[in-house]
């Protein structure tokens, strides 16, 4: 029997995909292993694997479609010596009934579909009626069941189900937080279910075509939101609105940190790399390496910035996982390093390194941006020496690092030239009190300042 390739429930929260690619074509030998199709959710694209060997026997859901819900059935695998004519049968739609689903395109999860539920008749879902068809197969059409009487005591079951709100856990959190209710909105998915998508669209309504359009040129262009774009808006949004930022802002001399750095990278190790066959060291460190490991022994000293704010209770996290964000061109995502304070600075260095690779990819797997407890932004790079982040919920902290650049200093009661970094602290004050994140900052200041106390 055919098996089904379905869209899979990535994380908890996860409840639609986008279909970023098709990896096979319909008639492509397969081997289990093999990559099958690409989803794109709001943080990376993952690779659905073949199950068993076979063959790729049809595709419901295309390339390029968005908001697809988990554990709908995007395709089919024929196994052994199966062929096209083995995959399930579906009732085929009268032209009536076509003309009648595209001008009904926008009335989505019918009110009477819950109540045909208890008369046994099974409705089509609306991945299933807007199937399109697949080269070198027949076109796959749904015939709508005419709907049998109602008894009485089905239409007070019917009744019942229709006050029933299907929603996500997801869509119900973020309506909770932003105060939509539910009953108010249609939902998007099977049977009517209301999705993340649903609610996001009752807070941002999009624009009317016409306003669209005004508001372009026709030197200009629409670029399409991606879904990590999307995410990043509403997580911003969400942060600024709910969350009450307040900052604390150091400068930490750094010359006697990039000394050390130039000894420890000069004394590096070599190994031969299997691809060029040459000879590479086995680390490179940088500042932010360093700051990676100074804030978490900080952590480990201060842990009440390692905390999350929720209603009932406030979450203090053991470990320290400390987030870095890293740019992509799909925009900002923050793969986390886990157990900072139990790594040296070369495992850092190269894991963080390695994790940005994968990152840029969109190769980056759930667990290894899910979580983390505190976020590190470093802009240093582009010449930036000062800026304040915006605080990564659920997390209470972020801690923004800017370039070393040479300024005039006072030492000693003598004006002197030193090389300064700035490092500014966002803080959510209903996890973290001011005390609290002066005295981490200052810490961090010392084992950047001073590299060996690190050691300690």
């Amino acid at each position: 029997m055919p098996i089904e390739i379905k869209m899979p429930a990535i994380t908890p929260d996860f409840d639609a995909g986008n279909i970023s690619s098709w990896d096979k074509s319909v008639g492509d030998k397969v081997v289990k292993g093999d990559t099958l199709v690409a989803i794109e959710t709001d943080k990376a694209i993952i690779e659905v694997e073949a199950e068993s060997n076979g063959t790729l026997g049809q595709i419901l859901i295309p390339t390029g479609t968005e908001d697809v819900p988990v554990h709908s059935l995007i395709g089919y695998l024929l196994i052994g010596d199966e062929t096209i004519a083995d995959l399930p049968k579906r009732p085929a739609e009268d032209n009536e009934n076509n003309e009648n689903n595209e001008n009904n395109e926008g009335n989505e999860g019918n009110e009477g579909n819950e109540g045909n539920e208890g008369n046994g008749i099974s409705t089509a879902s609306e991945s299933e009626s807007e199937l399109n068809p697949v080269e070198g197969l027949t076109s796959v059409t749904v015939t709508t069941l005419p709907t049998l009487p109602v008894m009485p005591a089905q239409e007070e079951v019917s009744e019942n189900r229709s006050q029933r709100l299907f929603a996500s856990p997801l869509a119900r959190r973020i309506a909770e937080q932003n105060q939509v209710d539910l009953k108010t909105l249609k939902g998007r998915g099977p049977r009517g279910r209301i999705l993340r998508a649903d609610v996001e669209h009752a807070l941002h309504p999009k624009a009317p075509e016409s306003e669209v359009s005004q508001a372009t040129s026709p030197q200009s262009s629409l670029i399409k939101h991606s879904q990590v774009r999307k995410v990043i808006a509403q997580r911003l949004v969400e942060s600024k609105q709910q969350i009450p930022h307040f900052y604390l802002s150091v400068d930490c001399e750094i010359d006697t940190l990039k000394g050390m750095l130039l000894e420890l990278n000069a004394a590096a190790p070599t190994k031969t790399n299997a691809d060029t066959s040459v000879k590479e060291a086995t680390y490179k460190l940088t500042i932010n390496d360093v700051v990676v490991k100074a804030v978490a022994r900080a952590m480990e000293l201060v842990p009440e910035v390692n905390a999350s704010w929720t209603d009932k209770a406030m979450v203090r996290h053991e470990a320290i996982d400390i987030s870095i964000a890293v740019s992509t061109d799909a925009g900002l995502i923050t793969p986390i390093v886990c157990q900072a304070n139990t790594k040296g600075l070369s495992s850092i260095s190269n894991e963080i390194r390695q994790l940005a690779q994968t990152a840029r990819k969109g190769q980056l797997q759930p667990h290894q941006y899910q979580g983390g407890g505190f976020t590190i932004s470093n802009l240093g790079m582009y010449g930036i020496d000062h800026f304040s982040a915006i605080v990564n919920p659920p997390q209470a902290c972020i801690l923004a690092v800017g370039a070393g650049q040479k300024k005039p200093v006072v030492k000693d009661d003598e004006l002197a030239i030193a090389t300064v970094m700035n490092l500014t602290l966002s803080a959510d004050h209903r996890v973290v009190d001011g005390a609290v994140g002066a005295q981490f900052l200052s810490l961090v200041k010392r084992f950047v300042e001073s590299p060996a106390h690190l050691m300690l």
